[in-house]
């Protein structure tokens, strides 16, 4: 397996929960979008934290490209926190407009975010981290949220 296929399918998983917790609020079933928001942001967050604590730095110590693909994406992950807070609060306002509103403003970062990790930078690190990848992979899925 490699490194890109393991993280999109990360990708893919987070969606899912994204999707599910947003067809429960806009049917206002607020415990079922409570739940699959939690797994949703549990997801989400493991990702950001597999990415910076271990692929970025993996591969900027590899080609020495700091200031690259991987700044933008940190620069990206902290506009998603950001967001996800603010959904939290309208998950726990039960506040439907405020939650829609965020979730659709996330949704549009998520895909543009994702289809340059996927189609840029994971290509990137899979090759320069080729020779590395089976123990990234093990040090990725070692790594469980907090």
């Amino acid at each position: 397996m490699q490194i890109s296929d393991m993280m999109t399918d990360h990708h893919h998983e987070c969606d899912n929960y994204f999707a599910s917790a947003e067809n429960a609020v806009v049917k206002d079933n607020w415990a079922e979008a409570e739940a699959s928001f939690l797994k949703f942001r549990t997801a989400l967050l493991l990702h950001l934290r597999r990415e910076e604590e271990v692929l970025f730095p993996a591969f900027e110590a590899e080609t020495g490209q700091t200031v690259g693909p991987t700044r933008m994406m940190r620069m990206e992950h902290e506009q998603m926190r950001e967001i996800l807070e603010k959904m939290i609060d309208a998950c726990n306002r039960h506040n439907r407009s405020d939650y829609i509103g965020n979730s659709e403003t996330l949704m549009v970062l998520m895909q543009q975010h994702n289809m340059k990790e996927e189609h840029i930078l994971y290509p990137m690190i899979d090759q320069a981290l080729e020779s590395k990848s089976d123990k990234l992979i093990t040090k990725i899925t070692e790594l469980v949220s907090v």
